[in-house]
């Protein structure tokens, strides 16, 4: 594989910024509680599916406590198309309990004390600290980044926590915020399992790490 110098990043990472100047985080929310339940919930689940069982959940479950007294059978039937939900929903419940017990009833503001809560890894940590609190300490790394980082060649590493390390030491900290969702973006369109080369904004620039049929 080849990787890609800072220089040869720094212009990949403008011309997709710039292509998927609109991509956004992917989960509906309107506060750190519900962020942090869609977030627990997302894991291998589509995002379509997630946004689909969450509104009338919010309805019902409001704040830490209601979700820290719920029985898992108060919860399932909201989440019940979710992947894994029962295994979900008890994190779900374990994570609001400590956060009832421990924050005031309030979602930690910090990457430390969210790594405590059940469900919570540093992907799901960095996407709330961005997207609720305007906090970035680092760069979310799912399977699509994970994926585009390999053969775009921001990084060799397969374990996610290296490749956010990578990621960090390679791009401007101004675009850490949106680098994950514009990544995924463009796998989502462009950069699946056989890629379109033919159609890519950064065709001439990627080394295109082990694509061995493109369109």
């Amino acid at each position: 594989m080849r990787l890609l110098t800072k220089e040869e990043a720094k212009n990949i990472v403008e011309i997709l910024e710039e292509h998927y100047k609109d991509a956004h985080y992917y989960l509906n929310f309107s506060n750190p509680i519900e962020l942090l339940v869609a977030a627990i919930l997302s894991p291998q689940t589509k995002d379509e599916i997630v946004n689909a069982s969450t509104p009338e959940l919010f309805k019902r479950f409001k704040t830490a406590k209601d979700y820290a007294n719920a029985k898992v059978d108060d919860i399932l039937p909201y989440v019940s198309k979710v992947n894994f939900a029962r295994r979900k929903v008890e994190m779900i419940i374990k994570a609001f309990k400590i956060i009832d017990n421990e924050f005031n009833g309030k979602v930690p503001d910090n990457m430390n004390d969210l790594l405590k809560l059940p469900g919570v890894g540093r992907k799901t940590a960095n996407s709330i600290l961005i997207n609720a609190f305007n906090k970035v300490e680092g760069i979310p790394v799912d399977t699509w980044v994970l994926k585009l980082s390999y053969r775009i060649g921001f990084s060799k590493e397969k374990d996610p926590d290296l490749v956010e390390k990578d990621l960090m030491n390679l791009i401007d900290k101004k675009y850490w915020h949106n680098i994950a969702y514009v990544l995924k973006e463009h796998g989502k369109k462009i950069c699946n399992n056989i890629p379109i080369c033919s159609q890519c904004p950064i065709n001439n620039l990627c080394p295109k790490n082990d694509v061995k049929k493109s369109r």
